[in-house]
C-alpha cells in the first residue's frame, strides 16, 4: 500500500515522502495515528496544498523537542525502591517509572518516550537512559537506583 507520510516516521521517511508499507501497517498504525495518508490523487493534490503548513508544524515540534533537550540532557534522577542486602531489588524499574521520577522533577515525558533496550533495571546502582523527545532528539539521563530496606 502505498501512503503518503505527514510527518518523519523513524526507519520510513521523511514529511512528503510517498512510501510503500505492508496494508496492516498502514491501516492499524500510519493512518489512525494521523503519521500517513494513503496515496491516492485527491490526497496528493490536499498534501501539496498542506505541505507548507505541516513543515510549519514540523520545525515548531522541533524547536520544542530541542528546548526540553537543553534542560534535560544530563539530569541525573534518583529513584528509591526497595532492595535486599545483595543490592537486587524487590520488583523492578521500569519506564512509568522513570516517567514519573522526571514528572516530579518538572519534566513531562510519556512512557513511551523512556528507552531501555536491556529491559527493566532489578538491581541499585547508576544507569544511563535515553528519552527519545522527537524523532530527531534523544536525550541521555542519568537514573540512580537506591535501595531501601524493607
Amino acid at each position: 500500500m502505498n501512503v503518503i507520510l505527514l510527518e518523519k516516521v523513524q526507519n520510513l521517511g521523511t514529511l512528503g515522502d510517498q512510501v510503500s508499507v505492508k496494508a496492516g501497517y498502514a491501516r492499524n498504525f500510519l493512518i489512525p495515528q494521523g503519521k500517513a495518508k494513503p496515496a491516492t490523487k485527491e490526497n496528493v493534490a490536499q498534501f501539496d496544498a498542506m505541505r507548507a503548513e505541516l513543515e510549519k508544524a514540523a520545525a515548531a515540534q522541533l524547536a520544542v523537542a530541542q528546548g526540553v533537550y537543553e534542560n534535560l540532557n544530563g539530569q541525573v534522577i534518583t529513584i528509591e525502591s526497595v532492595a535486599g542486602d545483595e543490592g537486587k531489588l524487590f520488583g523492578s524499574v521500569g519506564t512509568q517509572d522513570i516517567a514519573d521520577a522526571l514528572a516530579a522533577a518538572g519534566f513531562e515525558v510519556e512512557r513511551r518516550n523512556v528507552r531501555m533496550p536491556e529491559g527493566a533495571l532489578r538491581h541499585i546502582g547508576t544507569y544511563e537512559i535515553d528519552v527519545q523527545l522527537h524523532t530527531d532528539v534523544v536525550a541521555s539521563i542519568t537514573v540512580e537506583v537506591k535501595g531501601v530496606q524493607a
